[in-house]
């Protein structure tokens, strides 16, 4: 028996190394976002890995888009992804970064997922600085943000830092970058 046609089109996607969102995802993408890898999740589920950002569940059922520039860290071990994501708080034009706790994705068929998200989180990074600051330090770290023109300056904090100084520090050295928000 031989194996069913693809379409033209299937065909094209599958040779660029592109996937096809999974039957019943429950998100739309933007016009120019891309489906870079789709990993179907050990529970149930999918990861989408996109030009814009990584689809994961979110906990009330549906699923949601963390952009490339709030991934904190992501690494692949064990047949999990561990993703860490951040939360902005704006700090002048430039924002405060807070990670939120790790989150597991078990993936049961991890294929391109690991290496595309990889590579994805390093290519946003522009630079990145490290200052000391009233109580610890922080890293000032310059991000293109997905679907839009120029970077941001992200400010992560080291635990017991001087948040009012970190936001300072950041406000003032996106003014100084001609950073606009």
């Amino acid at each position: 028996m031989r194996p069913p046609r693809l379409s033209p089109l299937k065909a094209i996607r599958r040779a660029l190394g592109r996937d096809e969102l999974p039957e019943g995802f429950g998100a739309k993408l933007e016009p120019d976002e891309r489906v870079l890898a789709v990993a179907v999740l050990s529970g149930g589920g999918h990861v989408v890995v996109t030009s814009w950002g990584l689809w994961i569940p979110a906990p009330d059922g549906a699923v949601r888009r963390v952009g490339w520039h709030l991934v904190s860290r992501a690494a692949w071990g064990n047949g999990a992804l561990e993703l860490v994501e951040a939360v902005e708080e704006p700090a002048g034009a430039a924002v405060l970064l807070t990670d939120l706790p790790v989150r597991r994705l078990r993936l049961a068929e991890p294929g391109r997922v690991p290496e595309i998200v990889h590579e994805r989180v390093t290519a946003s990074i522009r630079s990145r600085h490290h200052r000391d600051l009233p109580g610890g330090g922080a890293w000032f770290v310059q991000r293109k943000i997905p679907g839009r023109d120029g970077i941001v300056l992200q400010v992560r904090p080291d635990p017991g830092t001087d948040l009012a100084a970190a936001r300072q520090v950041g406000a003032d050295a996106a003014a100084a970058l001609g950073l606009a928000r």
